[in-house]
């Protein structure tokens, strides 16, 4: 299989743009996995991103295990902590959450890692976290006790998406936040995609084609889309056909 990263980089070379679709294996159950495969495999989803803030221990390696039957869309773990790491996925998002200021989840988390990642052959990339105010408090402050940054404050942002870019992060991940009210503007969006030379991850509260193009436009490579999903897993099929899902 071509390397996750390697397909982003292609992608962001030729203008392409991606969309992955995140399953947290806390919202959906292993018996509605191959249903919501189903679904995605009938749309134009380039991969599936699986993790969340707080998953029960050993319950993404089953989930991981359960929706490979189903799909053959790449598998990118998206892990809320160390004990999501599974050998049965193709890569891992290896986060560093930058705009927050928790020792645990700028280098502790990533330490205790370790070990499980010696144990696997995971495409490990090195990703920006940038938790974003999107209008609710998220699960990713509760958990992480982290505050994200005000959207008008644009050149903090920026700053902080450099400062990951130079530290050597291959991917900036600009977020929201699960359900949130307002989605990343289109100015943050914009002058990060200027400030930097990595390829761009945009997520949170996207929930209709509009939001979606609008991320495009303004330079996001790629955009993920979560709780719009688990609510209504034909979302796919609207979002992709211009329509609401309300």
């Amino acid at each position: 299989m071509e390397k996750v990263y390697d397909k982003i980089l292609y992608a962001k070379k030729k203008g392409k743009k991606l969309l992955a679709i995140l399953l947290d294996p806390d919202k959906l159950e292993l018996s509605q996995i191959a249903e919501a495969a189903k679904k995605l495999n009938n749309n134009k989803v380039d991969f599936i991103f699986v993790g969340g803030s707080t998953v029960k221990n050993g319950i993404t390696d089953l989930f991981v295990k359960e929706l490979k039957k189903s799909t053959i869309i790449p598998i990118v773990l998206f892990p809320g902590d160390y004990s999501q790491i599974t050998k049965e996925a193709h890569a891992v998002l290896f986060l560093f959450l930058l705009s927050g200021r928790n020792p645990e989840y700028l280098i502790e988390q990533q330490i205790k890692s370790v070990p499980l990642l010696e144990n696997t052959n995971l495409e490990v990339i090195s990703t920006g976290y940038i938790l974003i105010e999107g209008g609710v408090e998220t699960a990713v402050q509760k958990v992480s006790n982290t505050q994200p940054i005000a959207q008008e404050n644009i050149k903090k942002i920026v700053n902080t998406a450099c400062a990951g870019m130079y530290l050597g992060n291959k991917l900036i991940y600009l977020e929201a936040g699960s359900g949130a009210k307002n989605v990343v503007n289109k100015a943050v969006i914009k002058e990060v995609s200027n400030k930097t030379n990595i390829p761009i991850i945009v997520g949170g509260g996207i929930r209709n084609q509009k939001q979606l193009e609008m991320a495009y436009k303004n330079g996001a490579d790629l955009v993920v889309i979560g709780t719009a999903f688990e609510e209504n897993n034909q979302v796919l099929n609207k979002i992709l056909k211009n329509e609401s899902i309300y």
